[in-house]
């Protein structure tokens, strides 16, 4: 498979470390290194792509401005050091993107907000609306409510789960080390880099080595992990030097990496995972028009729906059932149930007047629509 170029990619996910942001021995901002990363941000922004930033710091900048002590904190005190770093981390990510006209959008998130489909569907709704808007999320775990049992523990992890949340199709890890290699190469010198993997396997897994620096909670390890996540739903990732200035600009001029390629893409690993890993919660049964619509790539509206059955909440999946009961496919219905029936076969310009807010058009928008070939 060809090794793709950053050129190729419309919406990345750019993963910061604590390491990358924060001098650990200074205690403080790493700033011209963040002025050459928001430059290289602004030239995917200029190019009217989508980019979105993963920021680890909220704990070190916690930690610097609260001057406390090195060495491991208890999650009180992480927690507590984080609620004072955010309103560093975020003010930060709101100046540096400033100076070339962004305005930047902080977004903070826990485990349960992309495991849980309520709050993973709103989650994604915002992050999809500051794009729309054309401003850059800026996305942290939320570690001030975060708790050992619920907590990523990493943001390589939480970045891979954001890509596919947003169904991105390239995520950058930029780290202290410049990609994989076939033995950790701070202990062995004869170490070969591996510049491209076409799969995760088990002997991948095995050249994975431990965490790194005091700063950062992740490692080899949880890149890895990350890669899997990411490629499995169709999203390249590929694992970079962040220790350089213009890192996004230093891949694109072919600087040492690792790619991990996906041989899917976001929409199509979406859809197979609707079609096949979900279980649905209730049936839509649709008319004949609303049959040929979906057919031709349109979104299911509230018109086309004949029948409903079933007990499901937004963001469920759904079997679509054409006149003589036949599977077309399956979906991730917009509304609640009690919602759906109130508005089944009505226009979709009429949801606000019978509902009393402004819903999606869509009963089963075209995006979270896997439709069965004829």
């Amino acid at each position: 498979m060809k090794i793709p170029t950053l050129a190729d990619f419309r919406r990345v996910v750019v993963k910061v470390g604590s390491s990358l942001l924060v001098d650990a021995r200074a205690g403080r901002l790493r700033e011209s290194w963040l002025a050459s990363l928001t430059a290289d941000l602004a030239d995917f922004h200029g190019d009217k792509r989508d980019v979105l930033v993963v920021s680890s710091g909220a704990i070190a900048l916690g930690r610097a401005v609260l001057k406390l002590a090195s060495g491991p904190l208890k999650l009180e005190d992480s927690q507590a050091a984080a609620a004072v770093g955010q309103i560093a981390l975020a003010r930060t990510w709101s100046e540096a993107l400033s100076q070339h006209g962004i305005i930047a959008g902080q977004v903070l998130v826990t485990l349960g907000d992309t495991e849980e489909r309520r709050r993973y569907l709103n989650a994604r709704s915002t992050i999809d609306t500051l794009l729309q808007w054309r401003a850059l999320p800026v996305i942290n775990e939320n570690d001030t409510i975060a708790t050992n049992e619920i907590r990523y523990g990493d943001n390589d992890r939480l970045a891979a789960r954001v890509a596919t949340m947003v169904s991105a199709d390239l995520l950058v890890l930029l780290s202290d080390v410049d990609g994989l290699y076939d033995a950790p190469p701070d202990t062995n010198a004869g170490a070969q880099h591996i510049p491209c993997v076409s799969r995760i396997t088990p002997e991948i897994e095995a050249m994975a080595g431990a965490a790194g620096s005091e700063l950062s909670r992740g490692g080899m390890q949880t890149k890895i992990e990350a890669g899997r996540i990411a490629t499995n739903a169709g999203t390249h990732m590929v694992i970079a030097s962040g220790t350089v200035e213009h890192p996004l600009r230093a891949i694109a001029q072919g600087a040492r990496c690792t790619w991990f390629l996906t041989a899917a893409n976001p929409v199509t690993a979406r859809k197979k995972w609707i079609a096949g890993a979900l279980e649905h919660k209730g049936t839509l049964t649709i008319d004949a028009g609303a049959v040929a619509a979906l057919r031709r790539g349109k979104s299911l509206l509230p018109a086309g729906v004949v029948g409903i059955d079933g007990s499901f909440a937004r963001g469920d999946a759904v079997i679509i059932r054409g006149p003589g009961g036949v599977e077309i496919g399956r979906g991730l219905v917009a509304y609640d149930v009690e919602d759906a029936l109130k508005i089944q076969g009505r226009s979709s310009a009429a949801i606000s007047s019978i509902l009393g807010f402004s819903g999606r058009a869509e009963m089963v928008h075209r995006d979270d629509l896997a439709v069965i070939p004829e």
